[in-house]
């Protein structure tokens, strides 16, 4: 079996058209490369240091080995709330994670190069991170520090409060401090394509910024307009209003990056040691769609789909969610520039169809549940992804070679696996919660059969839509 830094390296493709297979258009018209311009301006190459807010979570660990490995000076700050997550929710990573100590010890004897581990509550302790701010005079501060789970969000009400208390504080602590340190600091955070909202917008999203006719034919440029389907979007909204507040009044330089799910565990540099792996979330609040799918198939456990699972949503590997920050750092905006708003997306796929490729892999059922969110059965998705491909991201796209990759560590890790977390169990709203009650968690189930690539039900729904679309047109 190859290494699992060789699939990465040749998975990675360059797709012609952003949207997904199943997604068929007119080719873009491209423009002649004198005649474009740059997403965001140039920095100049020097390597920098960089402060990671949440270094050591899922995006953050893997982002933070990512940088120091490029030849920056980086430093984790965590409160390791999300490890407290675990107790609470009474299901850890499928992984064993080391702490943070250890995990740093192990990269400098891999590496040769010093990540150094900084317990900071942004949330609760402004003096703290302000004077962490004057003392280390970073060049860069890379906030992944917020509950990043929706349905976590929207568990109960203390989960809604205390998302709302500390994303809300976190990011308002850290602009605050920012502006106070005097410092002139890039700050690039991790927002969300959920944003936008998952209804049928008509037509691409663009990124971040809209071009509109106000009353009496007068033209202006206003974000897109926000659509959150859950309280962890609804600080993702309210973060970027805090950013055009703090931009426009002091000048501070941000990009905003509105990500898609994340799916794979191990990048090339969390594989070269034991102690440096990944976490892998797998229960219903924290585990995204293809990571829980590919734990579920090892496991031989039916595939949860929601509801129809006609539900659209842009996908990125781990490896370019490191990649893609790192592309930020280094082209920053210019001091007065707007917010930098760019889509950090490698693609889109509707659910079922994530599902069918994995089930016609593995022969694994499907199991259609009563969905605990509030949202539309279906729904189309299409983003531009134009500036991050115009600085360089070759992003990697769906391939059952990494999926070999994700189900060899489900297989290894399978017996930490604690069954009766993976269902779904926080539900939207209590209409939603009611309906479960009255009609089961389970609505369907489906068998799928084993097959090639070529033959799988994922290829044939490709094939059909795309067919449809050309003899439409």
């Amino acid at each position: 079996m190859r290494t699992v830094a060789a699939l990465l390296v040749a998975s990675a493709t360059a797709a012609s058209a952003f949207t997904a297979p199943r997604l068929a258009r007119a080719p873009r018209a491209v423009r002649p490369a004198a005649a474009r311009q740059p997403a965001v301006i140039m920095a100049a190459e020097k390597k920098k240091k960089v402060v990671v807010l949440g270094g050591d979570g899922f995006c953050g660990w893997p982002t933070t080995l990512h940088l120091s490995d490029a030849g920056h000076e980086v430093i984790m700050v965590d409160n390791l709330s999300r490890r407290n997550i675990d107790i609470e929710l009474g299901c850890s990573s499928l992984t064993p994670i080391e702490s943070p100590e250890v995990r740093c010890k192990a990269w400098k004897e891999v590496s040769g190069k010093d990540v150094r581990f900084v317990n900071i509550d942004v949330a609760q302790e402004y003096h703290v991170m302000l004077k962490f701010l004057e003392d280390e005079k970073p060049d860069v501060v890379i906030h992944f520090g917020e509950q990043r789970a929706a349905p976590y969000s929207m568990r109960n009400d203390k989960a809604k409060r205390y998302t709302i208390d500390n994303n809300l504080s976190g990011t308002h602590n850290l602009l605050c401090a920012i502006v106070e340190s005097g410092l002139d600091i890039h700050m690039v955070h991790l927002g969300t394509m959920g944003v936008y909202g998952y209804g049928t917008s008509g037509g691409e999203i663009p990124e971040g910024y809209i071009d509109v006719i106000l009353p009496g034919g007068r033209p202006s440029k206003i974000l897109h307009p926000a659509y959150p389907g859950s309280i962890y979007h609804a600080t993702k909204v309210l973060d970027a209003t805090l950013f055009q507040f703090y931009n426009k009044n002091d000048g501070l330089r941000i990009t905003d990056l509105h990500q898609g799910i994340v799916w794979g565990t191990n990048t090339p540099q969390t594989v070269q040691d034991e102690r440096l792996i990944n976490r892998f979330d797998y229960d219903g609040d924290y585990g995204t769609v293809l990571n829980r799918f590919l734990m579920q198939s090892a496991l031989g456990i039916p595939l949860t789909v929601y509801g129809t699972g006609g539900q659209t949503r842009a996908l990125i590997h781990i490896t370019d969610t490191a990649k893609c920050i790192e592309l930020a750092i280094e082209n920053p905006p210019e001091v007065g520039a707007p917010v930098e708003i760019l889509n950090q997306v490698a693609e889109t796929r509707r659910v079922r169809d994530i599902a069918q490729m994995v089930a016609s892999k593995t022969g694994t059922p499907l199991s259609y549940v009563n969905n605990p969110r509030n949202e539309a059965s279906e729904n189309e998705l299409d983003v531009s992804n134009e500036k991050f491909r115009n600085l360089g991201l070759d992003p990697i796209t769906l391939d059952e070679r990494l999926f070999d990759e994700v189900t060899s560590i489900c297989e290894k890790y399978k017996d930490r696996c604690v069954l009766d977390k993976v269902m779904p169990t926080s539900y939207w709203n209590k209409k939603r919660t009611e309906d479960i009650e009255t009609k089961g968690a389970v609505l369907s189930t489906e068998e799928v059969i084993v097959g090639t690539e070529a033959d799988s039900p994922f290829q044939q729904a490709a094939i059909t839509k795309e067919d449809v679309k050309v003899s439409g047109a």
